[in-house]
């Protein structure tokens, strides 16, 4: 199973994390977020405001209560009443508002930054998928954008109103008394500690989780891909034990992670409870000893002010324990954020080519460019030194010179490999398992790049060529087909969005296709899913080459094209694929050395070197290593 370089948190920290995440969301919603946090604001303020009531109308009828009569005291009281019922009201609305508007920007924030991390990845070199584990990225658009979504939905709103409540009720606090501020100031700090301990190994083991639940899901998906295998060798019970093994990983971390996110919030709120007790002890005793009061009211302290200072002190309180209460998910939604921003952060596949593929046509004996459709097509070449533009026709001629390559640094693959197909050959590579048939049809479509060397298509160094049009050109044909949800129509046209039906058809009669086709139960219409499971091997290798078919490129690589199809199969594909490779320049990778018997070339490779090069008579004549792979003296494998 590849492991993947994608790591939570790998090279960003959480307070890294934060900011860039608010900068993305506000770059989303420039307007709808600052009203969104207005009306954070004045809901988390408005909250905290009781306790000013509360004060003035304790103090209100201790000084003005007398003989029980409510005349003295009942018109300020109900104005007092009138006012924070105005302020309820609005802070109803305030919350209502916002509460509407997080889920907007909740739910549209996690649609753009899928689309972000889609058409990253769709900029991504083929590097990056052969080193990571699909089930990893695919962990990205399901549990870590779950994840996120949680924490802006949820967490960040209560984070922001807790922490305004909490700075404006230490505002009121020391307006009103110094003394028992600093009571409470040495809970919050005993509780910040706490917090801290007990935080900092719950984030830490948060961090673990997001990665171990991402190997897990890259386990299931590659179980899932491999049941028949596992099946055919009876390898259940061990696949179920390396499930295990991961899955107990995932346990583990999870367990981990929870015990300290769960035993916070009982901790603070019992640290809450003791403080309150000590608070109303220090108010009784400020009291008792009439000590005087440093505050900025320049009140001193009395029932109006100890009363209240209890109220805030558990609101106080309580709110710094709903921010624990919040850990867990913001962690985790921190820790989904950094693996997503990792991926966006991945390095995007380069393309420095300037030399493109247009539409041309032949006028007073020159190439000359045009919109329409002609059929013939050539290089446009513009040349940054004088400002010229030349045109090359396309021909399919390829050539590369003294190529070396390695997938990994000091690791060779490829030694020293010159070689050429002029337009129209077919050049076929042979060789063992391994020997680097592949990785040159690879360097052909520039999804790796040569350490050294040249590779011409046409007479251009390929590097100059932009990657989409030298792509365009080549069409492929790969041992493992790959279809997609839609009709077999559907399927055919993915080699030229822009084909008719009619060409998709003439495409499946040159690759043997359209009698199978007619005879599924809705034609050219029949749904295919799940890369064309009703489909038998043979049948989507066809399609596969009918794709390759109606894309019409001068170049072709059939890499095992038809390693998959029976004999009968093989010999009705064959025709219509000698029908396709006329006129173009083919490369072959082939086991079955029948079906590279009628090469121009063929060319034998053994551990990243040519050893033998000809046709099939001069190499039977040679009897070196491609006569004794065609008599069966030597395995191919």
């Amino acid at each position: 199973m590849k492991q993947g370089s994608v790591k939570a948190g790998s090279g960003k920290g959480s307070m890294a994390v934060i900011p860039r995440l608010f900068r993305t969301i506000r770059e989303f919603y420039p307007v709808m977020l600052p009203i969104t946090i207005v009306c954070i604001i004045f809901n988390a303020v408005v909250s905290s405001i009781p306790s000013i009531f509360m004060q003035n109308i304790i103090a209100l009828v201790e000084q003005n209560w007398k003989d029980g009569s409510w005349d003295q005291v009942g018109p300020q009281i109900l104005k007092f009443t009138a006012i924070l019922a105005t302020f309820y009201v609005l802070s109803l609305l305030a919350g209502i508002a916002y509460n509407q508007l997080m889920a907007i920007i909740t739910q549209g924030t996690l649609k753009k930054m899928r689309e972000k991390m889609f058409d990253k990845m769709q900029r991504l070199p083929i590097k990056y998928f052969d080193t990571n584990n699909h089930g990893d990225i695919m962990s990205h658009y399901t549990n870590d954008i779950d994840t996120l979504r949680q924490m802006i939905s949820q967490s960040f709103p209560q984070l922001m109103i807790s922490a305004i409540t909490v700075l404006t009720i230490f505002c009121i606090m020391i307006y009103y008394c110094l003394w028992l501020t600093l009571v409470v100031l040495v809970g919050v700090v005993f509780m910040y500690f706490i917090t801290k301990k007990v935080g900092g190994g719950s984030a830490r083991y948060f961090f673990r989780q997001q990665e171990a639940l991402g190997r897990v899901e890259g386990y299931i998906e590659e179980m899932m891909n491999g049941q028949k295998v596992i099946k055919v060798f009876c390898h259940e019970e061990e696949s179920e034990a390396d499930f295990d093994r991961i899955n107990d990983l995932l346990f583990e971390e999870s367990e981990k992670a929870n015990r300290y996110a769960n035993i916070l919030g009982p901790i603070l709120n019992n640290i809450g409870n003791i403080l309150y007790v000590f608070t109303a002890i220090a108010g009784g005793a400020l009291l008792v000893l009439k000590v005087p009061n440093v505050s900025l009211s320049g009140m001193a302290v009395s029932i109006s002010i100890t009363v209240p200072f209890l109220n805030m002190t558990k609101q106080f309180v309580g709110n710094i324990g709903q921010v624990s209460h919040q850990i867990n998910a913001v962690v985790m939604g921190l820790a989904g954020a950094g693996r997503i921003f990792d991926l966006l952060d991945q390095e995007p596949e380069t393309d420095e080519g300037y030399v493109t593929l247009v539409n041309v046509r032949e006028q007073d004996g020159r190439l000359v460019e045009c919109a329409e459709q002609t059929g013939l097509w050539a290089w446009k070449h513009p040349h940054q030194a004088d400002g010229t533009v030349t045109y090359t026709r396309q021909t399919g001629d390829v050539r590369l010179f003294d190529v070396d390559f390695g997938y990994e640094e000091n690791k060779t693959v490829l030694h020293n490999i010159s070689l050429y197909a002029k337009p129209g050959q077919k050049v076929a590579f042979v060789g063992a398992t391994g020997a680097g048939k592949t990785t040159i049809t690879n360097l052909l479509n520039r999804f790796y790049d040569i350490a050294d060397g040249k590779i011409r298509y046409d007479g251009i160094n390929i590097n100059k060529i932009s990657k989409n049009d030298l792509r365009r050109s080549l069409g492929v044909v790969l041992q493992d087909t790959n279809l997609f949800t839609g009709t077999v129509m559907e399927n055919i046209r993915y080699g030229r969005l822009d084909a008719s039906d009619e060409d998709c058809i003439e495409a499946a009669k040159l690759a043997g296709a359209h009698d199978f086709i007619t005879r599924l139960p809705g034609g050219y219409d029949t749904l295919l899913t799940g890369n064309g499971a009703n489909l038998s091997q043979g049948q989507r290798q066809l399609l596969s080459i009918a794709r390759a078919a109606v894309a019409d490129p001068p170049v072709m690589i059939l890499d095992e094209a038809t390693s998959s199809i029976d004999t009968r199969t093989e010999a009705i594909v064959q025709r219509g694929m000698d029908a396709l490779m006329e006129g173009r320049t083919v490369f072959v990778i082939a086991h079955r050395l029948s079906t590279v018997k009628n090469s121009d070339v063929i060319i034998v490779l053994d551990h990243g070197h040519i050893i033998e090069r000809g046709n099939h008579e001069e190499l039977i004549a040679q009897k070196g290593q491609y006569y004794q792979l065609y008599t069966g003296t030597f395995e191919l494998e």
